[in-house]
This record gives C-alpha cells, sequence and structure tokens, in this order.
C-alpha cells in the first residue's frame, strides 16, 4: 500500500514541510492513517476546512488526547483558524468536560499561539456581565434549546435542584455561549462533536442533536462531523453518536 496522491496534497496542505517520524517507524499504520484520515473521509460531506479542523480540535479535548491536539492546532492555524476560535474552542470545552481536563490544553494551545508570535491575552470575547449573565444566558439557552423545554426543565426540577438549572442558564450559557469569536451554530457543532467524543452522554449528545437542528445544523452536516471523527475517536462512539442522531432525526 502506498499513500495516495489526495493523502499527500491534504496532508502537504496541513502540515508544509512536514516529515513524519511515525512514517519511518511505522510506514504502514501511517499508510493506512493517511489514506483514510487525508483522503477517504474527506471525500464525504461538504465541512469546509476550518470547521472539521475544529470540531476534531473540540473531539481531541474530550478525548484528552493533548499531544494529537497540538499538531492538529498548528494544522488549524494553517488552514486559517484564528487564534481567537482556537481559543474559544478550549473555552467552549469547559462547561462540558470540566476545568480539569481542559487545563493541559489551554497551555498547549497557549505554547502553540505563543511560538506562532501571537500576542497573550487575546481581545476579551466577553459579552455580559456578572448581572447579565443569567438573563442572557437564559435567552440564548431558549434560543438553541427551546424556550418550552427549557420552562420545562426549570418546572420540573425539586427545588433542591433549582441552583443547578440557574447554572445551566448562568454558567453554561451566559458565561459561555454568548461569547464572540464563534457564532452559535459552530459552538453547537463543537458541543456534539464534545459530547460524542466524551462517551457516555447519549442522553446530552440527543439534547444537541435536538439543538443543532434548532439552529440550522442539519442532518447531513452532523453526519458530515461525526464522519470526520471517526479516525481520531474510533468507531464504538462515533456509532453511538450515530445512533443517537437516527433517533432523533428519522
Amino acid at each position: 500500500m502506498a499513500i495516495s496522491d489526495a493523502a499527500r496534497r491534504n496532508h502537504q496542505e496541513l502540515f508544509p514541510g512536514h516529515i513524519s517520524m511515525l512514517a519511518r517507524t511505522d510506514p504502514e499504520l501511517i499508510e493506512i492513517f493517511d489514506n483514510f484520515a487525508f483522503d477517504e473521509v474527506l471525500r464525504h460531506g461538504n465541512l469546509d476546512a476550518r470547521t472539521r479542523l475544529m470540531v476534531q480540535l473540540a473531539a481531541m479535548i474530550a478525548c484528552q488526547a493533548v499531544s494529537e491536539y497540538r499538531v492538529m492546532l498548528g494544522a488549524a492555524l494553517t488552514a486559517g483558524v484564528t487564534p481567537v476560535e482556537a481559543k474559544e474552542i478550549v473555552y467552549q470545552a469547559v462547561p462540558y468536560v470540566g476545568m480539569a481536563k481542559v487545563f493541559d490544553f489551554l497551555h498547549a494551545t497557549n505554547d502553540v499561539l505563543t511560538e506562532r508570535g501571537v500576542e497573550l491575552p487575546l481581545p476579551s470575547q466577553s459579552t455580559t456581565t456578572p448581572e447579565t449573565r443569567l438573563e442572557q444566558g437564559l435567552a440564548v439557552q431558549k434560543q438553541i434549546v427551546g424556550a418550552k423545554r427549557v420552562e420545562g426543565l426549570y418546572a420540573s426540577a425539586p427545588q433542591d435542584e433549582q441552583h443547578i438549572q440557574r447554572y445551566l442558564s448562568a454558567n453554561c450559557f451566559g458565561d459561555h455561549l454568548t461569547r464572540s469569536g464563534l457564532d452559535v451554530p459552530t459552538r453547537e457543532l463543537l458541543t456534539f462533536a464534545t459530547l460524542v467524543s466524551l462517551g457516555g452522554c447519549e442522553a446530552q449528545v440527543k439534547g444537541h442533536v435536538a439543538a443543532n437542528l434548532n439552529v440550522g445544523n442539519d442532518r447531513a452536516r452532523l453526519i458530515g462531523v461525526l464522519t470526520q471523527l471517526i479516525p481520531f475517536i474510533g468507531y464504538p462512539r462515533t456509532l453511538n453518536g450515530l445512533r443517537v442522531l437516527d433517533e432523533v432525526t428519522l
């Protein structure tokens, strides 16, 4: 087996002039992987390169693949993902995977950006204040999840769980989903990729399939995301995500 011309070309666009050490030590595996990840799966769907790389980065955070994340972040920046967008992918992950898992990726992102001459900190992307985060978060939560669904969550939550509903509105949505730097449909694609890649989050994946549909990301686009995740997260989690997608959209 040889690496296809298309795989070589697509790889070169992301990693100009780079020669993989693994191509020397593990040529058979790299031929299989490169032909699959940089040729075969790229033939399916219509995700542009920037979106493809952003959802892959989100998946790598969920999978705790920090070494691969560093490599692919460089590729993403080469493909036109901006420093602000790169940082927002990391910030967006915090409410879904937790700061304990994001910590190393924040440092890795800062290292890669600094190596490329980007001055930190980047301009603020926050659009809320401590006084407005709950109100604005609730508004965007209703936009994404649906007003009736959100009102139902508040109504059905026991009194001793109401604070968690407020956290979801003010922190998850108010502190994070209201930020500029990425639009809401892109943020929902990132959330979908993150939850699928985490595994064991099928109930949340189901909710965010519906949320993606609410903000304009249709079934074909979500299948495109799952397709581009296969080489990096494997088949079991991808197929679990596909099963949930089918439950909602078929």
